[in-house]
């Protein structure tokens, strides 16, 4: 058929959505923040774009993006509860050590949770328990953390509620013809039989092509190649150290030594003090533990008159004591430390914290660490408190990912589940909240929206969540990310850009059935959704797939469920969805391993959804 003719409106749209793509794929600046700019040239351009600016702001007030909002808060009021830290005591007695069924138990309870929960906060608990788990097997976190954060996106497809893409998707179902929003288990016959085959899948191929690349029980400091960057050097009675306050020689260190030498901790007499939080004199005798290079460790103990002690090497059993620990924690998206360096950061004078290394795509970053800016996705050591660690988690900053064995509850077959997870008092009242808000909404007795809002105002009201939690519990970077794209398929509809590209993809069909082109559209959102978000995938390919069906005499919903389910499909790289960029660290993956791993996964699904959906929707 022939094609539209391209008007200056569709090119300027066309232009924005470039752009857009390179800031999503470079990281620029952050995806949120593209997302804004976007909404922004939309209204200023409202002559090409046809979208004024009460109609760019939708976005805000889109019942999808409110949802949204509900649906962190109530996840948030549920991990709270202590049900999934309890999951834990029951895995390890479960699996008492087996690898199969570790991997099973894995997949499945991570599944299920992250049908009804957010699957960022499960992934965000699982971590350092199955890394845990995996510990005390011999079993390397590896082999379990990429099958955990695919775990969670597959599960993503059992409800309604179980990603903000399915949301967003209900959206968009609204405005077809003879059709309400999506149902909260209309689509999880096929949700099921998706996660199904993908937990075959990771329990058989997939576990044969997911690499080891953390040994099991690995040193922290041997994990991030720190055996020649730690000494021991000891305090002789002439030092000009003698008699002087340890915060007073820390701040001479940073003048002179330019962020070269971290000085960890100072032990005297079988006792251990942190550094950063001592107001120790030094004495004769005393041990110190610092972080630096060879040279500039012989610089230091020239300068200081200090004695190495070449023969005690450093490991993480001497830097976890009773007043401090080692934590590895991965750097969250919407943290406040990204774009600052390390210097800059309150990190070490707020929180008692010294990075010791940054992990960042596979690279180790060690020297100049005052200088090295905070990414997204890195993975920090830290040498603090674990009380100071888990300041810095709640406050949404680092997701704490791995922590010595000797700092963790013992997650023993037989331990009491009772001391080492308890459940909150309110237990019971948050559970039973998100079960009304499923039941409610699933019965159709209200909008999801106004029930997902009765939810958050039960949990703040029964004291599950105080207001300042329920605020926290948003990750506002994917609000304003969504609220931003959401105008840029309104301008595509309004310019005929969609039409352009559907008239595009209607000339396959006349090569190819329906049915194939159904799975083409799955193939390409499923792709689109590896490099920019899922939510800007759903956002720019629903409206062309909707128009593309309805050319081609296809059904409309269908080609709709095909961009839903292939946006919680981005296997094949790091940055395709949260939960693959959170284990990316921990794991000590490489950037091909989700390729190796993800790509016959989502090819498997291409066909899998494409046929479920002609079964039990039609084409």
């Amino acid at each position: 058929m022939a094609l539209p003719a391209v008007t200056t409106g569709m090119l300027v749209v066309f232009g924005l959505i470039l752009v857009a793509l390179v800031l999503f794929v470079t990281e620029l600046i952050p995806n949120d923040i593209t997302a804004i700019g976007v909404l922004v040239s939309l209204a200023v351009l409202k002559p090409f774009t046809g979208v004024p600016a009460q109609d760019a702001i939708t976005g805000f007030a889109s019942p999808a993006t409110i949802t949204i909002v509900a649906m962190y808060i109530l996840s948030e009021g549920v991990q709270r509860t202590g049900v999934v830290e309890r999951l834990g005591v029951y895995l390890a007695r479960l699996t008492r050590g087996d690898e199969t069924r570790l991997l099973g138990a894995t997949v499945g309870t991570t599944g299920i949770a992250a049908g009804v929960v957010n699957n960022t906060p499960v992934v965000a608990v699982f971590i350092p328990m199955i890394t845990g788990l995996a510990e005390r097997a011999r079993i390397s976190p590896s082999k379990l953390l990429l099958p955990l954060s695919y775990a969670a996106m597959l599960g993503g497809t059992l409800t309604l509620i179980g990603t903000s893409t399915n949301i967003l998707a209900s959206d968009f179902a609204r405005q077809l013809p003879g059709r309400g929003p999506i149902g909260m288990f209309e689509f999880t016959p096929l949700g099921v039989v998706v996660f199904l085959v993908g937990a075959v899948y990771l329990m058989t191929i997939g576990r044969r092509l997911t690499p080891a690349r953390v040994e099991p029980g690995e040193d922290l400091t041997e994990e991030f190649d720190l055996d020649n960057r730690l000494a021991r050097l000891a305090v002789v009675d002439d030092s000009p150290l003698v008699g002087r306050r340890i915060d007073d020689v820390l701040q001479e260190f940073e003048t002179d030594f330019e962020h070269e030498v971290d000085l960890l901790q100072l032990d005297r007499d079988g006792e251990s003090f942190p550094a950063q939080a001592s107001d120790q004199a030094f004495e004769p005798g005393d041990t110190l533990t610092v972080r630096a290079t060879l040279q500039t460790t012989n610089r230091l103990t020239e300068r200081y008159g200090l004695r190495q002690l070449v023969r005690e090497e450093v490991s993480a059993d001497d830097l976890v004591t009773e007043n401090s620990t080692l934590v590895e924690g991965m750097l969250l998206p919407d943290s406040r430390l990204v774009g600052e360096t390390v210097a800059e950061s309150d990190i070490e004078d707020q929180f008692d914290s010294t990075v010791l290394a940054v992990l960042r795509g596979g690279e180790l970053l060690h020297d100049d660490i005052g200088t090295i800016e905070f990414e997204a996705g890195d993975t920090l050591l830290l040498y603090t408190t674990l009380d100071d660690a888990e300041f810095l988690q709640e406050r949404g900053d680092i997701s704490i990912t791995h922590v010595p064995e000797q700092k963790l509850p013992v997650l023993e077959p037989d331990a009491d589940e009772g001391s080492v997870a308890p459940l909150s008092p309110k237990t019971p009242v948050a559970i039973g909240i998100m079960v009304a808000v499923i039941g409610v909404a699933a019965l159709g007795l209200v909008p999801i929206v106004i029930a997902a809002l009765g939810g958050v105002f039960a949990m703040v009201v029964t004291g599950c969540l105080t207001p300042s939690d329920a605020y926290d519990a948003v990750s506002w970077n994917i609000v304003f990310l969504l609220a931003g794209v959401l105008p840029l398929g309104l301008a595509m509809q309004r310019t005929g850009g969609a039409e352009f590209i559907a008239a595009i993809l209607v000339n396959s069909a006349d090569v190819l059935p329906v049915l194939a082109v159904l799975g083409l559209f799955y193939v390409l959102t499923g792709l689109l959704a590896n490099i920019i978000t899922p939510v800007a995938s759903v956002v720019l390919m629903i409206p062309i797939a909707v128009d593309t069906a309805v050319r081609i005499g296809g059904e409309p919903f269908s080609f709709l469920l095909a961009v839903m389910f292939a946006a919680s499909a981005a296997f094949m790289t790091p940055i395709g969805y949260q939960t693959n960029l959170m284990v990316y660290g921990p794991g000590g993956y490489k950037f091909t391993d989700y390729l190796r791993v993800g790509a016959p996964l989502q090819l498997l699904l291409a066909v899998v959804v494409t046929f479920g959906i002609a079964v039990h929707f039609g084409v």
